[in-house]
């Protein structure tokens, strides 16, 4: 299983959090951080964005410590990838943060469970790897 570090149409179409992804950050110690989220917010090829709503610890990983790992599955075939991260920076305005805004205010519950967003972690890809290549399409 080939390793590259551009987003493919099928990766793309992995990221909408039908399945949510794993996130895997160490703090300056070495101590993991594993946690679940609903979605990785593609930015481009090269780049993604983690978004910090109430996921302080992975936060202060990546600020720390700035690479980190995401395992992303496709609904359609359950394929798997793993991608290999690294801190770029955090944004609280603009293009970026807007659109993954809007795009989390859709996802508020009918009770109006709202899900207020801080800030857009972008990560620039420095791997993937397709882990699992799953079964075939229906």
């Amino acid at each position: 299983m080939s390793a590259n570090q551009y987003i493919s149409s099928a990766l793309r179409s992995a990221l909408d959090g039908v399945i949510p992804f794993v996130v895997g950050t160490c703090d300056p110690e070495g101590i993991p951080n594993i946690t679940f989220m609903s979605r990785l917010f593609y930015v481009d090829e090269q780049h993604v964005a983690i978004s910090y709503q109430f996921m302080n610890k992975t936060r202060r990983n990546l600020l720390a410590n700035s690479t980190c790992l995401a395992f992303v599955t496709s609904p359609d075939t359950m394929r798997m990838w793993k991608l290999k991260l690294q801190y770029v920076e955090e944004q609280k305005e603009g293009p970026i943060f807007e659109e993954m805004e809007m795009q989390l205010m859709a996802l508020s519950t009918p009770d109006n469970i709202s899900f207020s967003l801080y800030s857009a972690i972008i990560c620039k890809i420095l791997s993937i790897e397709e882990v699992f290549e799953g079964g075939k399409q229906a």
